[in-house]
Order: structure tokens, then C-alpha cells, then sequence
């Protein structure tokens, strides 16, 4: 019992649970994300821009070069979305509580 207290002290101790939290909901709304971004966010984007369709599958041709603007955007979208998800997810849930103070 000892072991298994000093294991959780140094849990709290050193942040894991924050980045734990942080780790797994990040990966677990991955999928959900990127097929709102891909379904829902990318076609209104493309009406937008006048360029109706999937905006991932844009893209312009420099020399032999093909340079995919439109997945390197709808990337960037999954990022944004999944980056707030996770910290408004851990304020409200007040995750970032859990984590024990440092002795200063």
C-alpha cells in the first residue's frame, strides 16, 4: 500500500494527470474531429472561397511541384478545433485541479 501511495504522490507531484488527460482526449476526438472538419467545415469553406467541393483536394502546381493548400488548410482546422476542444474540456471539467501544487 505504501508503494502504490508514493507511486500516485509522484503522479500529482510531477503533472502527469494533466498530460495524461490531455494525451487521451486529444487522440479520442482525433476521428470526430477531422470528419466535422472534412464533412461539415470544408465544403461551407469552399462554397466560401467559390471552390465547391472537398477543400483537402485543392491545390496548385509549381513546376513538377504540387503543393496540396487545401489538405495543408483543412490540417490546420483539425488543430485549431482539437487544441480548443482540450482546453475548454479540461477548464470546465476542472482537470487542471487534480494536479497537486509544488513546494516552492
Amino acid at each position: 500500500m505504501k508503494a502504490m501511495k508514493e507511486f500516485v504522490e509522484f503522479i500529482r507531484s510531477q503533472g502527469v494527470v494533466g498530460l495524461a488527460v490531455g494525451f487521451i482526449m486529444g487522440g479520442s476526438i482525433t476521428k470526430f474531429i477531422t470528419s466535422f472538419v472534412n464533412d461539415i467545415i470544408n465544403p461551407l469553406v469552399g462554397i466560401l472561397i467559390s471552390r465547391a467541393g472537398d477543400l483537402s483536394s485543392n491545390y496548385f502546381v509549381i513546376g513538377n511541384a504540387k503543393v496540396m493548400w487545401g489538405n495543408f488548410i483543412s490540417n490546420f482546422i483539425d488543430f485549431i478545433i482539437i487544441a480548443l476542444i482540450v482546453y475548454f474540456g479540461v477548464k470546465i471539467l476542472g482537470i487542471n485541479k487534480l494536479d497537486k501544487e509544488k513546494k516552492k
